[in-house]
């Protein structure tokens, strides 16, 4: 650990560390028994997926999305997402027989214009919504966004923008350790690729893997565009960030340009035809995120009031997992981001965002093959040999959370854990999965997940949930409808219009009197 990392340690009082704040949004399909895809609506009794805090839907209206509060405490953000769980559960169950796929990989899918997109109701920010999630159709095809994974919100207290950008180009850096340790979705269902070049073996009948695969997600397959590919997005500052998502938001891309704002019937194909419709459309493994106010756009937000928290976004579901996630995970995260804060962080340069990229594929690719070297620096060094060295930097911090928090050693305990897995790959997640798919379901990896999936929901409805409990989540359920119902009744503007404000480059900017200040 470089004396600079230490000192930084030592001035982080106890009151800061215990002021750390984290929060989970967890996607899950909708599945059926035989391992398809349910393609009912979003339940009513799950409550409106525009307005519920907690249960709403991703891109399909076959996709949950469950989100907790912002949490003091790992095992209080856990109770809650286990709650969540509970009570969509029982809806389920009260409904038939699907249940959540704990695969971040999705189930069998049916043709991808069968793959029905998330409804959000007849107010303009409803059908906004459902326009943008078309406009991601046409643009990357519905198959790819059915891949789910866990967002990871997380902020300490007084951490400048400027610091929390230090934290993501850490972040950026070493994000092969987490796809190592904690990716889940080494095989897929062949459904998924059917039609689609890719570099991944035959596993049985129906499947396909890569032998020393961590996280398909995270790889070619997963959330990438070659129009997104010639962003080189510098996360050197708060306003080099901005003024690139603001190219992208405003760079008219001949590709969507052909496909228009409308088809020939006047239905909406996207919300329009920039490289990004919106600032969500930007995939990466961490964001710069603050809470935004109604009808504001987060870049804007950003710009006015600068970071607030940032959100992890290359978690795996863990399929051995109830609720995708366990506590020694999330502890780790924590120490982790700590560390990304607390260490050097030089600028990022257009090398090494290319090299960053190459790391990522090839990690999620290969990250078990022995031997496997990263790009860094401009020389290449075993990813193995990196992780021990990160993680043993993560060491000091791990003991300072623990003693901040006194309860025992659960933190160090986490980075343990990690230098363990660093020298036994074969009791990863990732490896763990295509142990199960080959030993115990016949090289199916359908098989092992609807298994899984039934476990989980099992475990899930066997748990105890009060009469009060139910209550609450019925009532939010109730109180989530009749706020879209409000949002409705109070819409005059029509959608058009709307939309075109909504798009505006004025929206992206900051107000003028803070331009002036600022530039004072």
């Amino acid at each position: 650990m470089s004396n600079r990392l230490q000192e930084r340690l030592g001035a982080l009082s106890a009151a800061r560390l215990k002021g750390m704040r984290r929060g989970i949004e967890k996607e899950s399909l909708r599945a059926l028994p035989d391992g398809k895809l349910a393609l009912t609506p979003h339940p009513l009794a799950l409550g409106s997926a525009l307005t519920h805090p907690h249960i709403t839907t991703d891109f399909s209206e076959s996709q949950l999305e469950l989100i907790t509060g912002v949490h003091a405490g790992v095992a209080s953000a856990l109770e809650e997402l286990t709650r969540v769980h509970q009570f969509t559960y029982r809806v389920l169950d009260g409904l038939g027989d699907e249940r959540l796929w704990v695969s971040s990989m999705p189930c069998g899918l049916p043709t991808d214009e069968t793959i029905p997109i998330g409804r959000y109701g007849s107010s303009n920010v409803g059908r906004a919504k459902s326009v943008y999630r078309m406009g991601l159709s046409h643009r990357y095809g519905r198959r790819m966004q059915t891949i789910s994974g866990i967002h990871y919100n997380w902020s300490l207290p007084d951490v400048t923008s400027e610091q929390y950008f230090a934290l993501i180009r850490n972040f950026r850096r070493h994000a092969f350790l987490l796809l190592y340790l904690f990716g889940a979705s080494p095989a897929l269902c062949s459904s998924f690729v059917a039609g689609r070049p890719h570099e991944l073996q035959p596993l049985g009948d129906g499947s396909m893997f890569m032998p020393h695969g961590t996280s398909l997600r995270m790889g070619r397959l997963g959330y990438q565009s070659d129009a997104q590919a010639s962003l080189a997005v510098s996360y050197n500052s708060l306003d080099g960030y901005g003024a690139s998502l603001q190219d992208a938001l405003t760079r008219p891309w001949p590709a969507y340009e052909a496909i228009g704002i409308r088809n020939l019937g006047g239905d909406y194909n996207q919300l329009g035809t920039s490289l990004l419709q919106i600032e969500n459309e930007f995939y990466g493994t961490i964001r710069p995120k603050r809470v935004i106010n109604p009808g504001e756009r987060p870049l804007h937000a950003l710009r006015e009031r600068g970071v607030e928290y940032v959100e992890v976004r290359l978690m795996d579901l863990d399929p051995f997992e109830t609720v995708g996630i366990n506590a020694q995970t999330m502890r780790f995260i924590d120490v982790f981001l700590l560390h990304c804060l607390l260490s050097d962080s030089p600028d990022d340069t257009p090398q090494e965002i290319a090299d960053l990229a190459h790391n990522q594929h090839l990690t999620a690719a290969r990250g078990r093959e022995p031997g496997l070297r990263l790009s860094r620096g401009g020389s290449e060094v075993a990813l193995a040999d990196w992780g021990v060295e990160l993680a043993e930097q993560c060491l000091p911090i791990a003991e300072a959370l623990d003693a901040a928090q006194g309860n025992g050693t659960p933190h160090v305990d986490a980075v343990r854990a990690a230098l363990a897995a660093l020298g036994n790959p074969d009791s990863l997640p990732s490896a763990r999965v295509l142990a199960a798919i080959e030993q115990q379901h016949g090289n199916s990896f359908v098989g092992f997940v609807r298994a899984q999936s039934e476990q989980t929901r099992a475990a899930l409805l066997a748990l105890p949930f009060s009469p009060e409990q139910q209550a609450a989540f019925e009532q939010m359920t109730a109180e989530s409808i009749q706020e879209q119902k409000r949002i409705e009744a109070a819409d005059t503007m029509p959608f058009e219009i709307y939309r075109e404000q909504y798009v505006s480059p004025a929206r992206l900017g900051m107000a003028r009197g803070r331009v002036a200040a600022l530039a004072a």
